[in-house]
């Protein structure tokens, strides 16, 4: 794997920051460095500003609106993105169901749908989870009863990121039962406009408004909105959960964000008269995080270049996954360790308190969900000795 850029990289990677400086503010890093989410109307418009420069899909191909980026370009997209406080694109459509959709959805779903994920017109939201269902997917029993030219959803859904905010949902629903529990779901998309669907907020320690339970009580779903075959839901559903921890690659690429923000606050902060980032014991605590990012980061690197060479990408998704949320949260706590006692207060004290302060403490409360969302790190430690080691 060749890591020294080409002419033409050096070119594209301007023009990505000169794009960049053009459309996003200042007063977006200290929230996307520290994990944290926009708000949502200003992740559409940053979307529409990348789907204007014809960039809103990087990672899909091009006949369905992609870039044809190769693996050096996307990684100098999304490293220069982090680097200037970019959020990750909204993922839910772009990364997750977006894919699936030209990957196994009809035309009349690809031309229905994909425009308006890449356009921001579109906003989805996941319908996976259960009360009784977790990373135990398989179990499941939110039931679609098909009636004639629909399906009738009855069911519970939890932990629904952006419920309140989508336009769409696309969810695993049992159309049958089998004596296998993977067998008889199938994936549907679902208006959220449709009658029968109650979102109820759930409260976080983060204080932020992310995600609620969904309820559907005879939600009637066109049969045409059936991704693909009807019982092979838990198969797509699979490839959409790897999907998912492989967008653990660009997330990984955000960590020296973090540790910028951790090397600022132990600047700023002195310990017995000596600043916090010269001593020796935070300074070793520092390096070892800096060390495994930056091993962390070149794994990704291969992994992209394998996949743009057509190789299996196999447990590695999980094991970018697992190392990526075990990073994030160890360097989350670092920068609130820098901080100090203040760090405990969501808002600055006095104004003499670091700007990023109640950003970081909320950064690091969002961090503890980072180890159980998309499969808990148990399940990730799970997928890599059965598919790597033959456990």
């Amino acid at each position: 794997m060749d890591l020294d850029f080409s002419a033409d990289e050096m070119a594209f990677r301007d023009e990505v920051c000169s794009f960049l400086a053009e459309v996003v503010p200042a007063t977006w890093l200290t929230r996307v460095r520290s994990g944290l989410r926009l708000e949502p109307e200003e992740l559409i418009d940053y979307q529409k500003a990348l789907a204007a420069k014809g960039w809103g899909a990087p990672n899909w191909p091009v006949e369905y609106g992609g870039t044809g980026w190769s693996p050096a370009q996307l990684y100098i997209f999304e490293s220069e993105s982090a680097r200037a406080g970019a959020p990750i694109q909204f993922h839910q459509g772009l990364e997750l169901i977006g894919p699936i959709i030209f990957s196994y959805g009809s035309q009349v779903l690809k031309d229905r749908y994909l425009p308006g994920i890449i356009n921001a017109h579109d906003w989805w939201c996941q319908g996976y989870s259960e009360p009784g269902a977790g990373s135990d997917l398989a179990s499941l029993t939110t039931a679609a009863v098909r009636d004639g030219d629909d399906y009738v959803i009855n069911g519970q859904k939890m932990w629904t990121s952006y419920a309140q905010v989508a336009s769409h949902m696309f969810t695993l629903v049992r159309t049958s039962q089998e004596p296998k529990r993977q067998q008889g779901i199938s994936l549907l998309l679902v208006d959220m406009k449709t009658p029968g669907i109650t979102i109820r907020k759930i409260e976080t320690m983060d204080e932020k408004y992310h995600t609620n339970e969904v309820f559907l009580d005879d939600v009637r779903v066109p049969v045409t909105n059936l991704v693909g075959e009807e019982g092979r839901g838990w198969e797509y559903g699979k490839v959409l959960l790897d999907r998912e921890r492989m967008v653990s690659s660009a997330t990984a690429i955000h960590l020296p964000q973090v540790l910028d923000g951790v090397r600022e606050a132990a600047r700023a902060r002195t310990v017995g008269g000596v600043p916090l980032i010269e001593t020796p014991v935070f300074r070793a605590l520092l390096a070892q995080i800096e060390i495994e990012a930056m091993a962390l980061e070149t794994m990704v690197l291969r992994l992209l270049a394998d996949l743009a060479a057509g190789a299996d990408s196999g447990p590695r998704g999980s094991m970018v996954k697992l190392r990526w949320s075990d990073l994030y949260q160890r360097g989350m706590a670092l920068w609130i360790d820098a901080l100090g006692p203040e760090a405990a207060h969501f808002r600055a004290l006095d104004g003499a308190s670091p700007a990023d302060m109640p950003y970081a403490m909320q950064g690091a409360l969002y961090s503890r969900v980072t180890s159980i969302y998309g499969g808990s790190s148990e399940i990730q430690h799970n997928i890599i000795a059965r598919r790597a080691l033959g456990l």
